[in-house]
């Protein structure tokens, strides 16, 4: 290892989690850890909507164990042995769905403990049970993912990746943000790359941040893209990219082999002549191309998409809130690249071609807001993108967990997974806002109740940006 490998090695142990290093063993309460090993719980003639998209399924039984999901099978089956010491919970009537996943989320940039804590709460309380962190600072993120994952504070499972761009890109204010203290570009959750990177190096040390994925986002030509995302593939860690990530055009993105898509609309530069070299000088994608029904062009690029198993991360309330700004503020500068209608009807022409879809919010309600972000989500791509409501929570849930390389794990309710659920008076497949009927959640085998929970305040998140 060379020295420089060596100090970025040390610099990552030292500030991951500083909190790690100085409070004593059992110094922190944890009243949301995960459930004892051993403790049975039977949650008796519920409707099961088990996550894979199929039907309803009344009068069922869901089993658990600790953490886990022991069984999962009709009520009229449970047998006299399954009842011996377990708490049975009757739910006739309700609804059981699979824990919620947000597929983009930034919590750290900067960070910001008691504004995060305050959204896990709100996420968790609402039902998402897991999180996809698309880039922060991870000294930061591990350890609210640390908090959460043994119970200290109420929140979802958060996942990470560490970002990689070109060296230009880090005279972003959001990149010193998230490197507060250090030289970003220079450290290994937010990495430069250029010609003389050694990128074997530079992603064993992501993977030494505890990050699952590289995140490719600016400024990083096509044979950078490919070498990250072997290199990275090779070290066993998930590649997700922007649909452009500048100036490689989306068609060198697909054909590179990432993992996953973020931003649908960035996808349209593939059909813009010319595209923008840089994120700094994104514009309008060009819309009358994308009028008159589905394009060919982007269909061809759906279509490899599917064949490679991208998933899309469609960010549809991302093309919400521009339109409302720019609704607000029709001079505003710069000017969005994308509106909601092109972002839903190309996520439907993905779909159409094949392209599994994620449910990612990228942004935060505000304060007052109830409930999570990713509530609006699930409804765009209804409402928006023509999705079923089955379909809109395979993609909340199964299809989420696949994102993450996780579907052994989580994302549907199967014997052997984490006992990750949400239990609803009303059916989500006859409407989506039903998912604000929620009664309780579970995570890792710990009981939620809606009940508990405890709103935001404006003095945990002051910004309602």
């Amino acid at each position: 290892m060379t020295r420089t490998a060596l100090g970025l090695l040390l610099l990552t142990a030292s500030l991951i989690s500083p909190a790690l290093a100085h409070a004593p063993p059992g110094a922190m309460e944890r009243p949301f850890a995960p459930a004892e090993k051993g403790a049975r719980v039977i949650y008796a003639g519920v409707t099961l909507i088990d996550g894979r998209g199929g039907p309803a399924q009344p009068g069922m039984a869901v089993i658990t164990e600790g953490e886990r999901i022991a069984n999962v099978l009709p009520l009229a089956q449970l047998d006299a042995a399954s009842r011996t010491g377990a708490t049975l919970i009757d739910l006739t009537g309700q609804y059981l769905i699979p824990g919620l996943i947000d597929s983009h989320q930034h919590m750290a940039t900067p960070p910001n403990r008691v504004q995060a804590e305050a959204q896990m709460r709100r996420d968790v309380f609402g039902g998402v049970t897991a999180v996809r962190d698309m880039a922060d600072d991870l000294r930061a993120i591990n350890e609210y993912a640390r908090a959460a994952r043994v119970g200290e504070v109420p929140g979802p499972d958060i996942w990470a990746a560490a970002l990689f761009a070109g060296p230009d890109f880090f005279d972003d204010p959001r990149t010193a943000a998230a490197a507060e203290g250090v030289k970003p570009g220079a450290v290994p959750w937010m990495r430069a790359v250029d010609d003389t990177t050694n990128l074997s190096e530079a992603v064993t040390l992501a993977r030494g941040t505890s990050a699952i994925a590289v995140k490719l986002y600016d400024n990083l030509r096509p044979q950078d893209v490919r070498a990250i995302t072997a290199e990275a593939h090779r070290q066993g860690l998930r590649v997700w990219a922007h649909g452009m990530v500048f100036p490689t055009p989306p068609a060198d993105v697909v054909a590179a082999g990432v993992d996953s898509i973020s931003h649908t609309c960035y996808l349209a530069y593939h059909i813009s002549n010319p595209r923008p070299l840089t994120y700094k000088d994104r514009r309008l994608v060009e819309i009358d191309r994308l009028k008159g029904g589905d394009n060919p062009e982007m269909a061809a690029l759906f279509k490899d998409m599917a064949k490679r198993g991208i998933i899309l991360d469609a960010t549809l309330r991302v093309y919400q809130e521009y339109d409302k700004r720019l609704t607000a503020k029709p001079d505003m500068k710069p000017r969005p690249h994308c509106t909601l209608d092109v972002a839903a009807a190309l996520t439907a022409q993905a779909r159409r071609e094949g392209v599994t879809i994620v449910t990612g919010t990228d942004g935060v309600p505000p304060a007052a807001h109830p409930w999570p972000a990713l509530y609006d989500e699930l409804t765009l791509l209804h409402s928006r993108a023509g999705m079923s409501t089955a379909e809109v929570i395979r993609a909340a849930t199964l299809d989420g967990a696949r994102v993450l390389g996780q579907e052994a794990e989580m994302g549907s309710v199967e014997a052997g997974k984490l006992a990750n659920f949400v239990v609803l008076a009303r059916d989500p497949l006859a409407d989506l806002g039903n998912l604000t009927s929620i009664r309780f959640t579970v995570k890792r085998g710990t009981r939620l109740d809606r009940t508990a929970y405890r709103p935001i305040t404006a003095q945990e998140m002051p910004q309602d940006d």
